[in-house]
């Protein structure tokens, strides 16, 4: 569908939120597929200092673009809490820069509505997903809520990000490039296999396969009592509730630990946990295996955790970095990990996946 052929849709009372830095191609093919949804968000809060407010002003949606230095009372609080880690974890956490947990709350902070949904900059949502997850929450008031993610297996050509923005690239043919990850919860993974395996077949037979994702991302939620599964890539809550959790602890800084601890004080306050079908795309972009360009935050963010929780987060991560002898670790231990030593560049290097549609 063409948007200069279509009406615009209608809007919904959801503030979706997203931040990023130096990924806008990213953010402009999220931003395509919220326009060309069955419905729109009634807000869509960006927390950003970098995108192009001429490029945002081509899409259809109600765009409120925040500075990431947005509050005052935001830095003195990240000062504040920085005042109570050791100098070696500043060290880590000046290192990273961007602080997705703050910018977050900084997102839900300015929100104008009680349904908040949540997205990673390199999501792409699929037709009906704002719609049927913001229904879901609406039965779920008092709950959080997961989407589910699928992989892109390549990024978008620049004709395929223009296609998506006009409205004439959607489910069909993302389902055609899409994974899933074995090694998360899958409610939609046959349906997807499926769709992937019949892709080169036909058309017709490649949007069959996409209706039955569809249909089916309409009637599945899963209540789970894992709360280690949540993934703040693509999740619903509550105004309400997200203060009541208190948003996302600004203790963690950099890669890791921070969407586990808001799920686990979720768990600890009674907050049912849900996972749903509503599907969102993941974009494709090149990781670490296992992310050593993360190694400082991710130990500063594991000892944070453990502290607070007496459980270590990121155990197959920091099992890997023990194997490789970069760090002193064991799954019972109850003391700090620390780092022995750095990895090489050719350990980093061995570790890049160009390729590869996730961790």
């Amino acid at each position: 569908m063409n948007q200069a052929n279509h009406p615009r849709p209608k809007t919904i009372d959801v503030s979706v939120i997203t931040t990023c830095y130096g990924r806008n191609r990213h953010l402009y093919n999220l931003l395509s597929s919220l326009a060309n949804g069955s419905v729109q968000p009634a807000e869509v809060i960006i927390v950003n200092d970098d995108a192009d407010p001429k490029r945002l002003a081509e899409y259809p949606l109600n765009i409120v673009q925040i500075p990431t230095s947005d509050s005052k009372e935001s830095n003195l609080a990240a000062a504040s809490q920085r005042d109570l880690l050791s100098d070696n974890e500043n060290d880590a956490i000046e290192k990273t820069g961007f602080d997705i947990g703050r910018n977050r709350n900084l997102g839900a902070a300015k929100a104008s509505y009680e349904q908040l949904i949540f997205l990673d900059v390199d999501c792409i949502v699929s037709t009906t997903f704002t719609k049927q997850l913001s229904a879901k929450l609406a039965a779920h008031p008092s709950a959080l809520l997961m989407g589910q993610p699928l992989y892109l297996t390549r990024p978008l050509t620049d004709n395929e990000s223009g296609k998506l923005q006009q409205g004439d690239w959607g489910n069909a043919e993302l389902n055609a490039l899409a994974v899933t990850n074995p090694y998360r919860y899958n409610l939609a993974d046959q349906a997807v296999e499926q769709a992937v395996e019949q892709a080169a077949e036909s058309t017709d037979s490649i949007e069959l396969e996409s209706a039955k994702i569809t249909n089916r991302a309409k009637r599945t939620i899963e209540r789970t009592q894992d709360y280690g599964a949540f993934w703040s890539l693509c999740f619903a809550i509550s105004r309400t509730q997200f203060g009541k959790i208190g948003g996302f602890d600004t203790h963690y800084d950099g890669y890791g630990a921070e969407d586990t601890d808001f799920a686990f004080m979720a768990r600890e306050l009674n907050i049912e946990f849900y996972l749903t079908c509503d599907v969102i795309y993941h974009q494709q972009h090149s990781v670490y295996r296992p992310p050593l360009n993360h190694l400082s935050s991710i130990v500063v963010n594991a000892n944070r955790f453990y502290e607070k929780w007496q459980h270590w987060p990121m155990g197959g991560w920091l099992e890997s970095f023990a194997d490789m002898q970069l760090i002193n670790w064991q799954p019972e231990q109850q003391s700090a990990i620390t780092i022995t030593r750095q990895p090489t560049d050719n350990e980093i290097k061995a570790a890049h996946c160009p390729d590869a549609p996730y961790v």
